[in-house]
């Protein structure tokens, strides 16, 4: 089979690289260089001439703060361009993986894990235009598996672990969240259950919506305790526990995120590891 993967440069397109290393199906490894996907005859040309028969979607905005300022891009890249994708795919009969994110959830409350079936509720440009995107699929009629996640991190590009390791390194003392809740999820734990979907065929007759973090739950601020012990900086900087309003944002962010991923264990026969395990292995490899 012929996989196409977009926003391949990205955490996650980079950790689908690594997963999918050695398999028999032939990967299309493409950014916005090689493949502008808001570009709706680019990506059916592509599609077409590489006989693609499944997409997945790693492209996005994700700058929550800037797309506050630039919502027309946000709508055309997690919206617009998702459309583009699951109309060429759709003409195809192939399958579209799609990821999506908690922040479908923005301005939900409770302590309750959020499953498939809870009403979405974004706050955030961001979260409203990853939530048009999921609509769109819905309206193009493509086969396909959507995958929310949530707190992605990994060994690629900046995200949230590299730069606390950066200033537990620089600073004696760092102010850390504590009333926002959700999981960590390790890009190369997302990669390898992909990777797994698409060489197992349990793709097929499997479309839906679906959750996937890494188990457990955190606050950011925990999350950064476990970075600094991991790294060995717990020692030399004090990190303490703030509330959000401390660091005035643009954005309402989901004060608990949790995802429920009983329906993805459930279909897939997946065990995802703890977040504390992922976190040590990622760590790990960036030493």
């Amino acid at each position: 089979m012929n996989i196409l993967v977009t926003g391949a440069n990205g955490q996650l397109g980079n950790s689908i690289r690594n997963a999918s290393a050695g398999q028999e199906d032939k990967y299309f490894f493409t950014d916005v260089a090689e493949l502008d996907i808001t570009d709706e005859d680019a990506v059916t040309k592509f599609v077409d001439e590489n006989a693609i028969d499944i997409i997945v979607n790693c492209a996005a905005y994700t700058n929550v703060e800037r797309a506050e300022d630039d919502p027309e891009f946000a709508e055309k890249l997690n919206a617009g361009a998702v459309r583009n994708l699951a109309d060429a795919i759709a003409l195809r009969g192939g399958h579209l993986i799609h990821i999506s994110t908690d922040y479908v959830f923005g301005g939900n409350s409770g302590n309750t894990p959020r499953s498939e079936k809870e009403p979405t509720n974004p706050t955030g440009v961001y979260g409203v235009t990853k939530l048009h995107g999921e609509e769109e699929i819905a309206d193009s009629g493509a086969k396909a598996i959507i995958l929310r996640t949530a707190w992605l991190y990994s060994e690629y590009g900046n995200n949230f672990l590299k730069t606390m390791m950066k200033l537990t390194s620089e600073k004696s003392q760092l102010k850390v969240v504590f009333d926002q809740v959700g999981t960590p999820t390790y890009a190369g734990d997302l990669a390898a259950a992909i990777v797994n979907i698409i060489t197992d065929r349990k793709f097929k007759g499997n479309e839906g919506i679906y959750h996937f973090s890494n188990e457990g739950v955190c606050s950011w601020y925990d999350f950064t305790q476990h970075i600094a012990m991991e790294t060995g900086k717990s020692e030399k900087c004090e990190i303490l526990p703030c509330h959000s309003d401390e660091f005035p944002s643009k954005v309402v962010r989901p004060s608990f995120s949790v995802l429920d991923k009983t329906k993805f264990k459930t279909v897939f026969g997946y065990t995802i590891p703890y977040w504390t395990v992922s976190l040590a292995k990622c760590i790990s490899t960036l030493k």
